[in-house]
């Protein structure tokens, strides 16, 4: 079997996509919280997250493009499309997860997605995998187990919910991958535009089937909308396309496994949810892994002739 490497491991790490990484990864742990928080349906919300983006991401993607001052990508590369098609299932997915299992068994189960990203990148997409990216991801498993698995509670009456759970996984790995595609030809703001366009149109009959009611019942309702709109949505998927442009999908694909970090912290900041010592010590895995996983710029040909020092 062929096996190719990505080209993006040959380059040094930007300081600007690692932070964009972490960024993203701190707006998408709050959408959990102001999920909850909604005063609409799962499914209705996950609407609202993608088209109430819409225009954000609109004037973003204008902006990108004037500044570039070249002519604009071809429209909805299959890349884009992908991503649109996958991450509306992961949506669909997650809420079918949390509405037939436990939370902390659909977000365990949704935490697989990397490595789905691993498994895809080296079965179909043909390409090595770095060492170091599957200890880091065996790091980041371990510590999303310990971060999440004393809530866990595997029943067979939960089966089907937590086979949701994993379907969630595997669809936003494939997003990952889709979004590193469409970012070889095109911008990150048209890209996060035009597939969250095909996410909302998906949604939008979703919610008309499955919810009562789709509009927010109060003006609180529709900030907490807005905010998971502008905040997680615009912001967390903007910047983890602008990541993709510059760092591979099997690396930043753990950025999921930072966004239990941070929607754990932000449970025991904002809802009082308690820690215990295996949670905090379950998410300092997860940044070792991490850490272990990063990136790293080749060794120039003086470095590998240079001896060693005693």
């Amino acid at each position: 079997m062929s096996i190719t490497s990505s080209s993006k491991a040959t380059h040094a790490p930007s300081p600007l996509a690692l932070g964009a990484l972490l960024a993203a990864a701190l707006a998408m742990g709050l959408s959990p919280v102001l999920v909850r928080l909604a005063d609409v349906g799962p499914f209705a919300s996950a609407f609202w997250r993608v088209a109430l983006a819409l225009p954000i991401l609109w004037v973003w993607m204008q902006a990108e493009e004037r500044g570039r001052g070249t002519a604009r990508s071809r429209p909805f590369g299959r890349g884009t499309v992908l991503a649109g098609l996958f991450f509306a299932g992961d949506l669909f997915f997650w809420h079918l997860a949390i509405m037939n299992t436990t939370i902390a068994n659909a977000t365990f189960f949704a935490t697989m997605a990397p490595l789905f990203v691993v498994l895809a990148s080296w079965l179909v997409l043909r390409r090595r995998v770095a060492g170091p990216v599957l200890i880091g991801l065996a790091f980041c498993l371990a510590g999303g187990a310990a971060l999440i698995g004393q809530s866990l509670d595997i029943a067979p009456q939960r089966l089907v919910g937590d086979g949701f759970g994993i379907a969630t996984a595997v669809f936003f790995g494939f997003y990952f991958l889709a979004i590193e595609h469409a970012r070889k030809t095109t911008g990150a703001a048209r890209v996060t535009f035009e597939s969250s366009l095909i996410t909302a149109a998906i949604l939008l009959v979703v919610a008309f089937v499955m919810e009562p009611h789709i509009l927010p019942r109060s003006s609180w309702g529709l900030a907490v909308l807005v905010a998971l709109a502008w905040f997680s949505h615009a912001g967390g998927q903007g910047l983890l396309a602008f990541a993709l442009g510059h760092l591979p999908a099997t690396f930043s694909s753990l950025v999921i496994f930072l966004e239990a970090v941070f929607a754990a912290a932000f449970g025991w900041l904002i809802a009082g949810e308690a820690l215990t010592l295996v949670q905090t010590a379950g998410g300092l895995l997860i940044l070792f892994g991490i850490w272990l996983a990063r990136p790293k710029a080749p060794r120039t040909a003086v470095e590998r002739q240079s001896p060693v020092p005693h």
